[in-house]
């Protein structure tokens, strides 16, 4: 008889992911929600595991269950969590059981506050290219894989991305702290989630716990041109081993970036930008001490796309380009806007933002983008009243943006529509198009913006 692991909200990202492969691996998966959006519905119906009906059925919990798994997006008050504790269940958050399904095997988790999706991509790609054996966890859809999470009982290793997010409603501390890796790869801090940690210190406090927590003989890799992080790599630990990397050398012809080797040879890549060089470094540290060579790793890395909806290209036709990106913290979109124009110096960038998340919706933490558009010649902020609301955050104005960002051009929009007209009326004025958010400026499709832009 199969093990019945119930998940109480199955339609999350990395949730539905996890039930998905254990559904793969045998394992009778059932699980409920009280709303699922795509591409987690379809997903989920395409393997028979979406619930019949939204909502909280306490009566699915019962002692024939091995394991019940809970979500995030759950509350602590949840009926069913109640009912599993009240049957004595064991309870785990999704990083709690995926650590206790990979206690045999070698674990390497990428942290971070950016970076760390591409980074695990990276390593992910790299490995699939030359047929190695291996679990992982990651947090975007890439090509070549048919869930973002994968947990066989034979692979020797796994790849895991690990944030800095509540582990559950009833277990606060950050996902990473549960992994206990071997070898774990910090890759910046810059502070974000300022309704999860109200101060810088909070924030730089929870990868120092994760530094700390290494176990003997732990390998720490950290990105050494982050002045905050590379005070938390540098400090001795005993047994512990320090590797810090920074950009890897690259250049840029016609639109081309081009690694350079240590033997002076000139690799094709399809990402670019300080950030992803970077990535690129940090990926070849983690992967060099799992057996991967420089050589191996140089085979691999012009094949990889990057992670979706990482600087993604969406259309190019002639000389017009349109790229969508995850980007919304205030360092991701600067790296982010700065990588652009680099790659096009030549070429009018404009570039838009939704301030979408807690943080980016916050008053107090508006602060923080001042600047950071500034390497494109046209800017715009997108925000939507109703997320404010959603949210229950304090409403801001256009006149709170304009002050924050500082800067004379900004235009700022609050409607979609209003925003893609405007969109199409610089069609002709720009060259580059960057739009950024972790949300969907107003349900903007590509294929609109496809047809208006290029």
């Amino acid at each position: 008889m199969p093990q019945a692991i119930h998940f109480i909200s199955i339609g999350g990202s990395a949730m539905h992911n996890l039930a998905l492969s254990l559904h793969h691996q045998g394992y009778q998966i059932t699980g409920s929600d009280d709303e699922i959006y795509e591409p987690s519905r379809s997903r989920l119906a395409q393997h028979g595991l979406l619930p019949a009906e939204m909502g909280w059925f306490p009566e699915k919990i019962s002692h024939h269950l091995s394991a019940v798994i809970v979500g995030m997006h759950a509350r602590s008050d949840n009926p069913e969590l109640a009912r599993a504790q009240e049957l004595d269940l064991p309870i785990f958050s999704y990083p709690e059981f995926i650590y206790q399904q990979s206690k045999q095997k070698q674990r390497v988790v990428i942290a971070g506050s950016h970076g760390k999706t591409t980074i695990t991509s990276m390593i992910l790609h790299v490995l699939k290219y030359h047929n190695r054996k291996f679990d992982y966890l990651v947090g975007a859809q890439l090509d070549g894989f048919e869930t973002m999470a994968q947990l066989t009982p034979d692979a020797p290793i796994i790849i895991i991305e690990g944030d800095e997010y509540a582990s559950s409603p009833i277990d606060p501390r950050p996902k990473f702290l549960h992994y206990h890796p071997h070898i774990a790869l910090i890759s910046g801090i810059a502070w974000d989630h300022v309704n999860i940690y109200p101060t810088w210190d909070q924030y730089v406090d929870q990868f120092e716990l994760l530094a700390e927590a290494m176990p003997k003989a732990g390998i720490l890799v950290f990105d050494e041109t982050d002045d905050m992080l590379d005070v938390i790599g540098q400090k001795e630990r005993e047994d512990i081993v320090k590797l810090p990397y920074e950009a890897h050398p690259s250049d840029i012809v016609d639109g081309q970036t081009l690694l350079i080797t240590k033997k002076g040879e000139k690799i094709p890549v399809l990402v670019f930008g300080e950030h992803n060089m970077k990535n690129i470094a940090g990926a070849m540290t983690v992967l060099d001490r799992i057996g991967i060579t420089d050589d191996q790793f140089y085979a691999a890395i012009p094949t990889f796309k990057g992670a979706a909806r990482r600087l993604e290209k969406i259309a190019e036709r002639g000389n017009r380009i349109l790229f969508r990106d995850f980007a919304h913290a205030p360092s991701k979109v600067e790296a982010t806007t700065e990588a652009v124009k680099r790659q096009y110096p030549d070429r009018k960038l404009l570039a838009v933002v939704e301030l979408h998340t807690y943080s980016s919706l916050n008053k107090n933490f508006l602060s923080q983008y001042k600047n950071c558009l500034d390497a494109a010649e046209e800017a715009v902020v997108y925000f939507n009243a109703h997320t404010l609301a959603v949210k229950q955050l304090e409403p801001i104005t256009a006149e709170d943006i304009l002050t924050a960002f500082d800067r004379a051009n900004l235009r700022v929009f609050t409607d979609s529509d209003a925003l893609a007209d405007y969109l199409s009326q610089q069609r002709d004025a720009a060259d580059v198009f960057l739009l950024m958010s972790s949300g969907t400026f107003g349900n903007l499709s590509n294929d609109k913006l496809i047809k208006q832009l290029l």
